[in-house]
């Protein structure tokens, strides 16, 4: 993603016919859609390409994060990565985490403490919008947690080590860092984020008796919470559904808890984004559905809203955000499932299935937007079932 983060649909439609157009009508914007190109095309930006052209021309732009970039930099400003603060020294020295064995015929090699820090990365993924909330903050999330306390920096899973060279010409390494930078795209890294166990209270139950399943979540994967990024966009939500000894299913909502905000983490035909209208150039724009999925499933998110206090898709149309209900790293949520067992279900074995989906991106948004498919399709994280007994 990291050399598509150009060119990739869904930054190319957000950019061109959200951020851009809000920025023509709104001067307070112009800064933000300006910088949207430092992190997701840094070469064209510090070269004044702003806008860039669009991808299909094959500007400097479509080589979003290169090499070159990230081993140009050679600092940052003020204590706290985000908001593309790095520092470029362009030239024929390269910044690295290590010198290496062998000298390249190219160029010269500066040692920094900082590629080798998860400091790194919050160049970019941290982020604040022009109203000053945070709006991304994975590597915040991560030095707020238990992997940063143990040393686990951003780079040690997302550029895993292996036996291999850095370069044709380079030597071979025990402890070479692969450049993949797979994250929230990546099925496989996806796969297994959230581990799901079902409890039920009783294993037996009578017709009419009410049966509480506990859902146990634990985030066994991610240094950060999840979702993590542009959290605006993402959607993770828990599906239960029981199913009875002739294969009649039924939908099981969650039990509310009644935190402030819980009414955004829980599914519902309500609209939101109703600000895309500014760019879009529609007045009185009613919004669409905020999420698209069933009615009652719980959804793990941060929303965040609009100067007007909407909920919103842009975030650097963010003036502050609402009840945080992710899952943090290595944190259990619990959630409770109450089902009263009907009288006229069949009788015998009753499995009680929690599923765990994600969306890169809301789906109404894609649809409105005409983003590709693929962009807002849902991928299971993972899944569990129980079984108990419906006495007749």
């Amino acid at each position: 993603m990291m050399s598509k983060a150009y060119t990739h649909h869904w930054d190319e439609i957000e950019y061109f016919k959200l951020a851009v157009p809000h920025a023509e009508k709104d001067p307070k914007m112009v800064d933000a859609q300006e910088g949207c190109n430092g992190c997701h095309a840094p070469i064209s930006y510090m070269a004044g390409d702003v806008p860039p052209p669009r991808p299909e021309e094959g500007s400097r732009a479509n080589e979003a994060v290169s090499c070159e970039v990230c081993h140009l930099i050679k600092g940052i400003r003020g204590d706290t990565a985000y908001n593309h603060n790095y520092i470029v020294q362009p030239g024929f020295t390269k910044y690295s985490s290590r010198k290496g064995e062998k000298s390249s015929p190219e160029h010269e090699i500066e040692v920094t403490d900082l590629h080798s820090q998860a400091k790194f990365c919050g160049i970019c993924h941290n982020e604040k919008s022009p109203y000053g909330a945070w709006v991304k903050s994975t590597q915040l999330e991560w030095e707020e947690g238990p992997y940063s306390d143990e040393g686990v920096q951003c780079q040690d899973c997302h550029m895993t080590e292996a036996h291999t060279k850095t370069a044709k010409m380079g030597a071979t390494y025990e402890d070479a860092k692969l450049h993949l930078f797979h994250g929230a795209h990546d099925p496989g890294k996806l796969n297994g984020v959230v581990e799901i166990r079902v409890n039920p209270s009783t294993q037996e139950a009578l017709m009419g008796d009410p049966v509480e399943f506990e859902v146990a979540l634990f985030n066994q994967k991610t240094g950060h919470k999840f979702p993590t990024g542009s959290v605006e966009d993402r959607i993770v939500w828990l599906h239960v559904e029981a199913k009875d000894s002739e294969g009649n299913v039924y939908h099981l909502p969650v039990d509310k808890k009644g935190f402030e905000g819980e009414k955004y983490t829980i599914a519902s035909d309500a609209k939101a984004y109703q600000d895309m209208g500014i760019p879009l150039g529609k007045d009185d724009f009613e919004g669409v559905q905020r999420e698209d999925v069933p009615n009652g499933d719980r959804i793990f998110r941060m929303p965040f809203f609009d100067p007007q206090g909407r909920m919103t898709i842009m975030q650097w149309n963010t003036k502050s955000t609402g009840v945080d209900y992710r899952i943090g790293p290595r944190e259990t949520k619990l959630e409770t499932y109450t089902f009263n067992i009907p009288y006229d279900i069949a009788p015998g074995e009753l499995t009680v299935t929690a599923v765990m989906n994600y969306r890169l991106l809301v789906k109404p948004v894609g649809e409105l937007l005409d983003v590709p498919e693929e962009e807002y399709a849902i991928h299971e994280i993972n899944r569990h079932s129980t079984e108990i007994t419906v006495i007749p």
